[in-house]
Protein backbone atom coordinates (compact mmCIF):
# COMPACT_ATOMS: atom_id res chain seq x y z
CA UNK A 1 0.00 0.00 0.00
CA UNK A 2 3.01 2.25 0.42
CA UNK A 3 3.56 4.96 -2.20
CA UNK A 4 2.20 4.18 -5.66
CA UNK A 5 0.54 0.80 -5.89
CA UNK A 6 0.83 -0.08 -9.57
CA UNK A 7 -0.84 0.87 -12.85
CA UNK A 8 -4.33 -0.11 -11.68
CA UNK A 9 -4.04 2.03 -8.57
CA UNK A 10 -2.69 4.96 -10.56
CA UNK A 11 -5.64 4.83 -12.93
CA UNK A 12 -7.98 4.75 -9.97
CA UNK A 13 -6.27 7.37 -7.83
CA UNK A 14 -4.82 9.86 -10.21
CA UNK A 15 -7.50 12.33 -10.94
CA UNK A 16 -8.67 13.92 -14.17
CA UNK A 17 -6.12 16.73 -14.32
CA UNK A 18 -3.18 14.36 -14.02
CA UNK A 19 -4.57 11.90 -16.57
CA UNK A 20 -4.96 14.83 -18.96
CA UNK A 21 -1.27 15.61 -18.51
CA UNK A 22 -1.73 18.68 -16.31
CA UNK A 23 -0.03 17.98 -13.05
CA UNK A 24 -1.55 19.87 -10.14
CA UNK A 25 0.10 22.68 -8.26
CA UNK A 26 0.67 21.96 -4.57
CA UNK A 27 0.35 24.48 -1.73
CA UNK A 28 1.36 23.14 1.68
CA UNK A 29 0.47 25.49 4.57
CA UNK A 30 1.82 24.63 8.02
CA UNK A 31 0.60 26.62 11.01
CA UNK A 32 2.83 26.88 14.06
CA UNK A 33 1.28 25.60 17.31
CA UNK A 34 -2.34 25.73 16.11
CA UNK A 35 -4.49 23.35 18.11
CA UNK A 36 -7.22 21.07 16.80
CA UNK A 37 -9.83 23.14 18.63
CA UNK A 38 -8.60 26.47 17.28
CA UNK A 39 -10.55 25.93 14.06
CA UNK A 40 -14.32 26.40 14.34
CA UNK A 41 -15.14 23.67 11.84
CA UNK A 42 -13.53 21.19 14.26
CA UNK A 43 -14.74 22.84 17.47
CA UNK A 44 -18.26 24.23 17.30
CA UNK A 45 -17.84 25.80 20.74
CA UNK A 46 -14.94 27.99 19.62
CA UNK A 47 -15.59 31.72 19.65
CA UNK A 48 -12.54 32.53 17.54
CA UNK A 49 -13.64 33.37 13.98
CA UNK A 50 -11.87 31.17 11.41
CA UNK A 51 -14.05 31.71 8.31
CA UNK A 52 -11.33 31.01 5.74
CA UNK A 53 -10.22 27.76 7.34
CA UNK A 54 -13.86 26.73 7.77
CA UNK A 55 -14.49 27.27 4.08
CA UNK A 56 -11.26 25.54 3.08
CA UNK A 57 -12.11 22.51 5.20
CA UNK A 58 -15.70 22.19 4.03
CA UNK A 59 -14.63 22.51 0.41
CA UNK A 60 -12.58 19.32 0.44
CA UNK A 61 -11.48 16.59 2.83
CA UNK A 62 -11.39 16.95 6.61
CA UNK A 63 -9.09 14.50 8.39
CA UNK A 64 -10.31 14.06 11.97
CA UNK A 65 -7.46 11.82 13.14
CA UNK A 66 -4.35 13.52 11.77
CA UNK A 67 -1.11 13.72 13.72
CA UNK A 68 2.20 15.48 13.65
CA UNK A 69 5.09 13.06 13.98
CA UNK A 70 6.24 14.91 17.07
CA UNK A 71 4.61 17.15 19.64
CA UNK A 72 7.18 19.88 18.97
CA UNK A 73 8.43 21.84 16.02
CA UNK A 74 11.73 20.73 14.46
CA UNK A 75 11.13 16.96 14.40
CA UNK A 76 7.70 17.38 12.83
CA UNK A 77 9.16 19.59 10.09
CA UNK A 78 11.87 17.04 9.39
CA UNK A 79 9.23 14.31 9.04
CA UNK A 80 7.00 16.44 6.84
CA UNK A 81 9.85 17.32 4.48
CA UNK A 82 11.37 13.82 4.27
CA UNK A 83 8.58 11.33 4.98
CA UNK A 84 10.83 9.93 7.69
CA UNK A 85 10.34 10.02 11.45
CA UNK A 86 12.82 12.44 12.98
CA UNK A 87 13.92 10.03 15.72
CA UNK A 88 15.68 8.11 12.91
CA UNK A 89 17.92 11.18 12.54
CA UNK A 90 20.45 12.50 15.07
CA UNK A 91 17.70 14.53 16.82
CA UNK A 92 16.09 12.19 19.36
CA UNK A 93 14.30 14.79 21.47
CA UNK A 94 13.66 18.53 21.68
CA UNK A 95 14.16 21.06 18.90
CA UNK A 96 17.04 22.87 17.24
CA UNK A 97 18.13 26.16 18.83
CA UNK A 98 19.85 28.53 16.42
CA UNK A 99 22.51 29.48 15.78
CA UNK A 100 24.59 26.65 17.26
CA UNK A 101 22.69 23.59 16.00
CA UNK A 102 23.82 22.22 12.66
CA UNK A 103 21.44 21.61 9.72
CA UNK A 104 19.36 18.50 10.39
CA UNK A 105 18.27 17.17 6.99
CA UNK A 106 21.00 14.97 5.57
CA UNK A 107 22.60 16.17 2.33
CA UNK A 108 21.49 13.10 0.35
CA UNK A 109 17.97 12.92 1.81
CA UNK A 110 14.97 13.11 -0.56
CA UNK A 111 12.62 15.94 0.40
CA UNK A 112 9.27 16.99 -1.01
CA UNK A 113 11.02 19.96 -2.59
CA UNK A 114 13.89 18.21 -4.36
CA UNK A 115 11.57 15.37 -5.43
CA UNK A 116 9.09 17.76 -7.06
CA UNK A 117 11.90 19.87 -8.52
CA UNK A 118 13.21 16.79 -10.34
CA UNK A 119 9.65 16.14 -11.51
CA UNK A 120 9.62 19.52 -13.26
CA UNK A 121 8.01 21.65 -10.55
CA UNK A 122 8.90 25.22 -9.70
CA UNK A 123 9.61 25.07 -5.96
CA UNK A 124 9.38 27.87 -3.43
CA UNK A 125 9.23 28.31 0.31
CA UNK A 126 7.91 31.25 2.33
CA UNK A 127 8.10 31.28 6.11
CA UNK A 128 9.73 29.49 9.03
CA UNK A 129 12.46 26.89 8.42
CA UNK A 130 13.73 25.69 11.85
CA UNK A 131 15.73 22.79 10.41
CA UNK A 132 19.15 24.35 10.80
CA UNK A 133 21.31 26.65 8.67
CA UNK A 134 25.04 26.68 7.91
CA UNK A 135 25.77 30.17 9.21
CA UNK A 136 28.92 32.04 8.31
CA UNK A 137 31.45 32.02 11.15
CA UNK A 138 34.62 33.80 12.15
CA UNK A 139 37.92 32.01 12.69
CA UNK A 140 36.89 31.74 16.34
CA UNK A 141 33.60 30.07 15.29
CA UNK A 142 31.43 33.06 16.21
CA UNK A 143 28.30 33.29 14.05
CA UNK A 144 28.01 36.16 11.57
CA UNK A 145 24.36 36.58 10.62
CA UNK A 146 24.99 39.32 8.08
CA UNK A 147 27.17 37.21 5.79
CA UNK A 148 25.89 34.69 3.18
CA UNK A 149 25.01 31.30 4.66
CA UNK A 150 24.68 27.79 3.25
CA UNK A 151 22.79 24.53 3.82
CA UNK A 152 19.32 26.00 4.21
CA UNK A 153 16.10 25.50 2.22
CA UNK A 154 17.79 26.15 -1.15
CA UNK A 155 20.08 23.15 -0.65
CA UNK A 156 17.06 20.99 0.19
CA UNK A 157 15.29 21.57 -3.13
CA UNK A 158 13.68 25.00 -2.97
CA UNK A 159 14.55 27.35 -5.80
CA UNK A 160 13.69 30.37 -3.69
CA UNK A 161 13.03 31.11 -0.04
CA UNK A 162 11.91 34.13 1.97
CA UNK A 163 11.39 33.77 5.69
CA UNK A 164 12.95 33.31 9.12
CA UNK A 165 15.49 30.84 10.42
CA UNK A 166 13.34 29.44 13.23
CA UNK A 167 10.56 30.52 15.59
CA UNK A 168 10.01 34.24 15.99
CA UNK A 169 11.23 34.04 19.59
CA UNK A 170 14.65 32.78 18.40
CA UNK A 171 17.62 34.64 16.92
CA UNK A 172 18.35 36.16 14.50
CA UNK A 173 15.51 38.69 14.26
CA UNK A 174 15.79 39.40 10.56
CA UNK A 175 14.18 38.21 7.34
CA UNK A 176 16.25 35.95 5.11
CA UNK A 177 16.14 35.48 1.36
CA UNK A 178 17.78 32.48 -0.29
CA UNK A 179 21.33 32.68 1.19
CA UNK A 180 21.42 36.15 2.74
CA UNK A 181 19.80 38.28 5.44
CA UNK A 182 17.83 41.09 3.83
CA UNK A 183 19.12 43.66 6.36
CA UNK A 184 21.98 44.02 8.82
CA UNK A 185 21.44 42.91 12.42
CA UNK A 186 22.85 46.05 13.99
CA UNK A 187 20.72 46.12 17.14
CA UNK A 188 20.15 43.82 20.10
CA UNK A 189 16.56 42.82 20.78
CA UNK A 190 15.94 42.81 24.55
CA UNK A 191 14.10 39.89 26.07
CA UNK A 192 10.31 40.27 26.40
CA UNK A 193 7.98 38.25 28.65
CA UNK A 194 4.61 36.69 27.82
CA UNK A 195 2.59 37.02 25.71
CA UNK A 196 5.06 38.76 23.36
CA UNK A 197 7.76 36.34 24.42
CA UNK A 198 11.13 36.93 22.76
CA UNK A 199 14.68 35.99 23.72
CA UNK A 200 17.51 38.50 23.68
CA UNK A 201 19.53 38.57 20.47
CA UNK A 202 20.71 40.28 17.25
CA UNK A 203 18.06 42.20 15.35
CA UNK A 204 17.39 44.13 12.18
CA UNK A 205 16.25 47.55 13.55
CA UNK A 206 13.17 47.45 11.30
CA UNK A 207 12.17 43.88 12.16
CA UNK A 208 8.66 43.69 13.66
CA UNK A 209 7.20 40.25 14.51
CA UNK A 210 3.72 41.70 14.05
CA UNK A 211 4.44 42.17 10.35
CA UNK A 212 5.65 38.63 9.64
CA UNK A 213 2.37 37.01 8.57
CA UNK A 214 1.51 39.89 6.24
CA UNK A 215 4.95 39.74 4.65
CA UNK A 216 4.61 36.00 4.12
CA UNK A 217 1.15 36.34 2.55
CA UNK A 218 2.44 38.99 0.16
CA UNK A 219 5.48 36.92 -0.81
CA UNK A 220 3.36 33.79 -1.26
CA UNK A 221 1.03 35.72 -3.55
CA UNK A 222 3.96 36.86 -5.67
CA UNK A 223 5.20 33.28 -6.04
CA UNK A 224 1.75 31.93 -6.91
CA UNK A 225 1.06 34.61 -9.53
CA UNK A 226 4.36 34.24 -11.32
CA UNK A 227 3.83 33.44 -15.00
CA UNK A 228 5.35 30.04 -15.67
CA UNK A 229 4.41 26.98 -17.70
CA UNK A 230 5.63 24.71 -14.92
CA UNK A 231 3.39 23.48 -12.12
CA UNK A 232 4.50 24.89 -8.76
CA UNK A 233 5.05 23.69 -5.22
CA UNK A 234 4.73 26.29 -2.46
CA UNK A 235 5.65 25.39 1.12
CA UNK A 236 4.24 28.03 3.48
CA UNK A 237 5.17 27.39 7.13
CA UNK A 238 3.61 30.24 9.12
CA UNK A 239 4.92 31.66 12.39
CA UNK A 240 1.64 31.80 14.31
CA UNK A 241 0.00 31.29 16.68
CA UNK A 242 3.34 30.23 18.22
CA UNK A 243 4.86 32.71 20.65
CA UNK A 244 5.57 35.56 20.49
CA UNK A 245 1.81 35.96 20.57
CA UNK A 246 1.97 39.15 18.56
CA UNK A 247 -1.06 39.86 16.38
CA UNK A 248 -0.85 42.79 14.01
CA UNK A 249 -2.48 45.91 15.46
CA UNK A 250 -5.46 45.65 13.09
CA UNK A 251 -6.39 42.32 14.74
CA UNK A 252 -5.94 43.38 18.36
CA UNK A 253 -9.22 43.08 20.26
CA UNK A 254 -11.10 41.45 17.40
CA UNK A 255 -11.99 38.23 19.26
CA UNK A 256 -12.54 39.26 22.89
CA UNK A 257 -10.29 36.33 23.78
CA UNK A 258 -7.05 38.21 24.26
CA UNK A 259 -3.85 38.12 22.20
CA UNK A 260 -4.04 34.36 21.56
CA UNK A 261 -7.55 34.54 20.13
CA UNK A 262 -6.62 37.58 18.03
CA UNK A 263 -3.54 35.81 16.74
CA UNK A 264 -5.43 32.68 15.72
CA UNK A 265 -7.88 34.94 13.91
CA UNK A 266 -4.97 36.58 12.07
CA UNK A 267 -3.58 33.19 11.02
CA UNK A 268 -6.97 32.45 9.48
CA UNK A 269 -6.96 35.80 7.70
CA UNK A 270 -3.47 35.08 6.37
CA UNK A 271 -4.69 31.81 4.88
CA UNK A 272 -7.54 33.78 3.32
CA UNK A 273 -5.07 36.18 1.69
CA UNK A 274 -3.13 33.29 0.16
CA UNK A 275 -6.29 31.60 -1.11
CA UNK A 276 -7.36 34.90 -2.66
CA UNK A 277 -4.04 35.13 -4.50
CA UNK A 278 -4.58 31.60 -5.74
CA UNK A 279 -8.02 32.51 -7.09
CA UNK A 280 -6.71 35.67 -8.72
CA UNK A 281 -3.97 33.68 -10.44
CA UNK A 282 -6.53 31.51 -12.21
CA UNK A 283 -4.73 28.40 -10.94
CA UNK A 284 -7.01 27.44 -8.07
CA UNK A 285 -8.96 24.69 -9.87
CA UNK A 286 -5.82 22.66 -10.45
CA UNK A 287 -4.13 23.27 -7.11
CA UNK A 288 -4.04 20.93 -4.15
CA UNK A 289 -4.05 22.87 -0.89
CA UNK A 290 -3.00 21.08 2.29
CA UNK A 291 -3.44 22.88 5.60
CA UNK A 292 -2.18 21.54 8.92
CA UNK A 293 -0.11 22.40 12.02
CA UNK A 294 3.26 21.25 13.32
CA UNK A 295 1.84 20.23 16.72
CA UNK A 296 -0.92 21.15 19.14
CA UNK A 297 -1.42 24.43 20.96
CA UNK A 298 0.56 25.38 24.06
CA UNK A 299 -2.65 26.45 25.81
CA UNK A 300 -3.83 24.23 28.69
CA UNK A 301 -7.33 22.96 29.38
CA UNK A 302 -9.01 23.61 32.69
CA UNK A 303 -7.45 21.41 35.37
CA UNK A 304 -4.33 20.71 33.30
CA UNK A 305 -1.90 23.35 34.49
CA UNK A 306 0.39 24.44 37.26
CA UNK A 307 0.59 27.98 38.63
CA UNK A 308 3.23 29.04 36.09
CA UNK A 309 1.13 28.00 33.12
CA UNK A 310 -1.99 29.53 34.67
CA UNK A 311 -0.20 32.86 34.95
CA UNK A 312 0.86 32.68 31.29
CA UNK A 313 -2.68 31.93 30.19
CA UNK A 314 -4.03 34.87 32.17
CA UNK A 315 -1.49 36.96 30.28
CA UNK A 316 -3.19 35.83 27.08
CA UNK A 317 -6.32 37.65 28.21
CA UNK A 318 -8.78 34.85 28.96
CA UNK A 319 -9.39 31.86 31.21
CA UNK A 320 -8.64 28.40 29.80
CA UNK A 321 -12.30 27.42 30.06
CA UNK A 322 -13.22 30.22 27.63
CA UNK A 323 -11.58 28.40 24.73
CA UNK A 324 -10.34 24.84 24.22
CA UNK A 325 -7.42 25.28 21.84
CA UNK A 326 -6.83 21.52 21.77
CA UNK A 327 -10.55 20.65 21.83
CA UNK A 328 -11.26 17.83 24.30
CA UNK A 329 -7.89 16.17 23.79
CA UNK A 330 -5.66 15.80 26.82
CA UNK A 331 -2.46 17.80 27.18
CA UNK A 332 -0.72 20.41 25.06
CA UNK A 333 2.17 20.96 22.71
CA UNK A 334 5.20 18.86 23.77
CA UNK A 335 3.06 16.14 25.41
CA UNK A 336 2.63 12.61 24.14
CA UNK A 337 -1.07 13.00 24.96
CA UNK A 338 -3.40 13.71 22.03
CA UNK A 339 -3.40 17.47 22.55
CA UNK A 340 0.30 17.49 21.75
CA UNK A 341 0.07 16.06 18.24
CA UNK A 342 -3.52 15.74 17.00
CA UNK A 343 -3.76 18.58 14.52
CA UNK A 344 -6.15 20.18 12.03
CA UNK A 345 -5.64 18.66 8.57
CA UNK A 346 -7.58 19.74 5.48
CA UNK A 347 -7.01 18.92 1.81
CA UNK A 348 -8.78 20.61 -1.10
CA UNK A 349 -8.55 20.19 -4.86
CA UNK A 350 -11.52 21.81 -6.63
CA UNK A 351 -13.44 19.52 -8.99
CA UNK A 352 -11.28 16.59 -7.87
CA UNK A 353 -11.96 16.13 -4.14
CA UNK A 354 -15.64 16.11 -3.23
CA UNK A 355 -16.65 18.83 -0.80
CA UNK A 356 -17.60 17.42 2.58
CA UNK A 357 -15.30 14.40 2.37
CA UNK A 358 -14.51 13.15 5.86
CA UNK A 359 -11.60 10.88 6.71
CA UNK A 360 -11.51 9.25 10.14
CA UNK A 361 -8.43 7.05 9.56
CA UNK A 362 -5.26 7.95 11.43
CA UNK A 363 -2.68 9.70 9.26
CA UNK A 364 0.63 11.38 9.98
CA UNK A 365 2.32 14.41 8.46
CA UNK A 366 5.04 12.04 7.24
CA UNK A 367 2.39 10.71 4.81
CA UNK A 368 2.31 13.88 2.72
CA UNK A 369 5.38 12.94 0.66
CA UNK A 370 4.03 9.57 -0.54
CA UNK A 371 0.63 11.10 -1.18
CA UNK A 372 2.05 13.86 -3.37
CA UNK A 373 4.03 11.26 -5.32
CA UNK A 374 0.85 9.21 -5.81
CA UNK A 375 -1.20 12.17 -6.94
CA UNK A 376 1.27 13.33 -9.60
CA UNK A 377 1.72 9.76 -10.86
CA UNK A 378 5.36 9.24 -9.88
CA UNK A 379 7.20 6.85 -7.59
CA UNK A 380 9.59 7.95 -4.92
CA UNK A 381 13.23 6.92 -5.28
CA UNK A 382 14.20 3.70 -3.56
CA UNK A 383 14.79 4.25 0.15
CA UNK A 384 13.01 7.61 0.29
CA UNK A 385 10.18 8.40 2.67
CA UNK A 386 10.36 5.14 4.58
CA UNK A 387 7.64 6.25 7.03
CA UNK A 388 5.36 7.78 4.39
CA UNK A 389 2.11 6.09 3.32
CA UNK A 390 -0.21 7.56 0.72
CA UNK A 391 -3.68 8.70 1.74
CA UNK A 392 -4.62 9.43 -1.90
CA UNK A 393 -7.44 6.83 -1.85
CA UNK A 394 -9.20 8.68 0.98
CA UNK A 395 -9.20 11.87 -1.06
CA UNK A 396 -11.69 10.11 -3.34
CA UNK A 397 -13.66 8.66 -0.46
CA UNK A 398 -12.14 5.21 -0.95
CA UNK A 399 -10.71 2.84 1.63
CA UNK A 400 -6.97 2.40 1.57
CA UNK A 401 -5.03 -0.67 2.62
CA UNK A 402 -3.76 -1.23 6.12
CA UNK A 403 -1.28 1.38 7.33
CA UNK A 404 1.30 0.46 9.97
CA UNK A 405 0.71 2.13 13.30
CA UNK A 406 1.29 5.88 13.56
CA UNK A 407 4.12 6.73 15.93
CA UNK A 408 4.20 9.97 17.90
CA UNK A 409 7.04 11.41 19.92
CA UNK A 410 6.97 13.85 22.83
CA UNK A 411 9.43 16.68 23.40
CA UNK A 412 11.51 14.61 25.82
CA UNK A 413 11.42 11.41 23.78
CA UNK A 414 8.43 9.43 25.06
CA UNK A 415 6.85 7.38 22.28
CA UNK A 416 3.25 6.45 21.53
CA UNK A 417 1.81 4.25 18.80
CA UNK A 418 -1.70 4.37 17.36
CA UNK A 419 -3.51 1.44 15.76
CA UNK A 420 -7.23 1.70 15.08
CA UNK A 421 -8.90 3.12 18.21
CA UNK A 422 -6.03 2.02 20.46
CA UNK A 423 -3.13 4.11 21.68
CA UNK A 424 -0.15 2.75 23.60
CA UNK A 425 2.13 5.20 25.41
CA UNK A 426 5.55 3.66 25.96
CA UNK A 427 6.29 5.66 29.07
CA UNK A 428 4.82 6.72 32.39
CA UNK A 429 3.96 10.38 31.78
CA UNK A 430 3.39 13.18 29.30
CA UNK A 431 6.99 13.54 28.18
CA UNK A 432 6.29 17.23 27.80
CA UNK A 433 4.63 19.99 29.81
CA UNK A 434 1.91 18.22 31.77
CA UNK A 435 2.80 16.64 35.09
CA UNK A 436 3.88 13.92 35.66
CA UNK A 437 6.34 14.24 32.80
CA UNK A 438 7.56 10.67 33.24
CA UNK A 439 10.37 8.82 31.51
CA UNK A 440 10.71 7.15 28.14
CA UNK A 441 9.94 3.43 28.53
CA UNK A 442 9.19 4.01 32.21
CA UNK A 443 6.54 1.78 33.75
CA UNK A 444 3.63 1.57 33.86
CA UNK A 445 2.80 2.12 30.21
CA UNK A 446 -0.52 3.68 29.28
CA UNK A 447 -3.13 2.11 26.99
CA UNK A 448 -6.23 4.00 25.90
CA UNK A 449 -9.22 3.29 23.67
CA UNK A 450 -9.67 6.71 22.10
CA UNK A 451 -13.06 5.84 20.65
CA UNK A 452 -14.49 5.38 24.14
CA UNK A 453 -12.07 7.62 26.02
CA UNK A 454 -10.90 10.60 23.92
CA UNK A 455 -9.63 12.39 27.02
CA UNK A 456 -7.23 9.54 27.89
CA UNK A 457 -8.64 9.33 31.41
CA UNK A 458 -8.77 5.54 31.82
CA UNK A 459 -5.55 3.55 31.52
CA UNK A 460 -6.43 0.01 30.39
CA UNK A 461 -2.90 -1.39 30.45
CA UNK A 462 -3.77 -4.08 33.01
CA UNK A 463 -7.17 -5.04 31.59
CA UNK A 464 -6.00 -5.21 27.96
CA UNK A 465 -2.43 -6.41 28.31
CA UNK A 466 -2.61 -8.60 25.18
CA UNK A 467 -3.51 -5.60 23.01
CA UNK A 468 -0.67 -3.63 24.59
CA UNK A 469 1.77 -6.44 23.82
CA UNK A 470 0.64 -6.58 20.18
CA UNK A 471 1.06 -2.84 19.80
CA UNK A 472 4.46 -2.86 21.46
CA UNK A 473 5.56 -5.59 19.05
CA UNK A 474 4.42 -3.46 16.09
CA UNK A 475 6.26 -0.47 17.52
CA UNK A 476 9.45 -2.53 17.75
CA UNK A 477 8.97 -3.73 14.18
CA UNK A 478 8.59 -0.18 12.82
CA UNK A 479 11.55 1.14 14.79
CA UNK A 480 13.68 -1.88 13.98
CA UNK A 481 13.40 -1.61 10.22
CA UNK A 482 15.94 1.21 10.30
CA UNK A 483 18.55 -0.81 12.17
Amino acid sequence: MKRCTGILAIRSLLLGAVIAGERPNVVLILADDMGYGDVQVLNEESNIPTPHLNELAKGGAIFTDAHSGSAVCTPTRYGLMTGRYCWRSRLKRGVLFPPNDKPLIESDRVTIANFLKKEGYRTGMVGKWHLGIGWARTEKENVVFDEPFTDGPIEKGFEEWYGVAASLDMVPYVMLRNHQAVEKTTEIQPAIGFPKYIRKGPKDPNFDPGDALDLFAKEAGRFIKKEDDKPFFLYLPLTGPHKPVWPHERFVGKTKLGPYGDFVHQVDATVGMVLKSLEESGKADNTIVIYTSDNGSFMFRRGEKDDHHLKNEKDQGYRPEDHSANYHWRGTKADVWEGGHRVPFFVTWPKQIKAGTKVDDAVCLTDVLATVADVIGSELPKGAGEDSYSFAPQLKGEIRGTRPGVINHSASGIFAIRKGPWKLVLGDGSGGRQKPKGKAFGQPYHLYHLGDDPSEAHNLIEQKSEIAQEMEAEFEKIVGKDR
